[in-house]
């Protein structure tokens, strides 16, 4: 890639990162954002770290199937279960089940950009943050450290600094969530190549323990509590 098509990115990029904040963090302004990193080495290199990993070798070389929750069924689960807790955060939310935006998975960035918009939210549920802005940080900073994912490098990057320049009384607890995540990434399992979706019905407290996060956000003040109460 020319170094101008790169210069040209990185000036789309400031564009999409002022659209986010005027949206206040619209899912779409972020989509945009994330998706125009499609093409380029940063998502080629996020998705080699991927393949680094057994699992995520395996998942890339099937392109396992996105996620396409069935909100009813999984609100039928048992209190404590995965897919109970993500099916009432989703609902907490009002967001619509089929809220993805579509995206073509036959390239590897792109399966890769898709996978992780449509289990961002489980990331939320297995390491505890709330969904407001500090929350929302703190979850983004895992898949950021453990696989280098741009869009979320550049969102959590801007964040530390937006605060710190134009609303310091916001910066303790923001980067306070950022750091909580980046400890668990560093102790956790990838969470990017594990496939939720054959494990609905496993507690949280259970998926927290086979994957090594021993110290989730749900009780800070950024952490999902305060959203949904305490897990049973």
């Amino acid at each position: 890639m020319s170094r101008f098509q790169e210069a040209l990115r990185a000036a789309n990029n400031l564009r999409l990162l002022a659209a986010v904040g005027r949206s206040g963090g619209e899912l779409s302004s972020i989509a945009d954002l994330i998706d125009n990193f499609l093409g380029s080495p940063q998502l080629a290199a996020s998705v080699e770290r991927l393949r680094a990993l057994p699992e995520g070798a395996a998942l890339l070389a099937e392109h396992y199937p996105p996620l396409q929750p069935d909100i009813d069924r999984l609100r039928q689960l048992p209190p404590g279960t995965l897919g109970r807790r993500y099916a009432d955060l989703i609902l907490s939310l009002g967001y619509d089940p089929a809220f993805f935006r579509p995206r073509d998975t036959g390239s590897d960035d792109r399966w890769l950009t898709q996978r992780i918009a449509t289990t961002h939210d489980i990331h939320h549920v297995v390491a505890g943050f709330g969904t407001e802005a500090a929350g929302e940080n703190g979850v983004l900073a895992i898949t950021a450290a453990q696989i280098g994912f741009p869009g979320y490098v550049l969102l959590t990057s801007a964040a530390q600094l937006a605060a710190f320049r134009f609303q310091p009384e916001r910066y303790p607890k923001l980067s306070a969530a950022q750091a909580h995540g980046h400890a668990i990434a560093r102790q956790a399992q990838c969470l990017a190549a594990v496939k939720w979706e054959e494990g609905w019905e496993k507690p949280v407290r259970q998926w927290r323990q086979e994957l090594g996060i021993n110290d989730p956000a749900d009780a800070e003040p950024y952490g999902l509590d305060s959203q949904l109460g305490p897990l049973p």
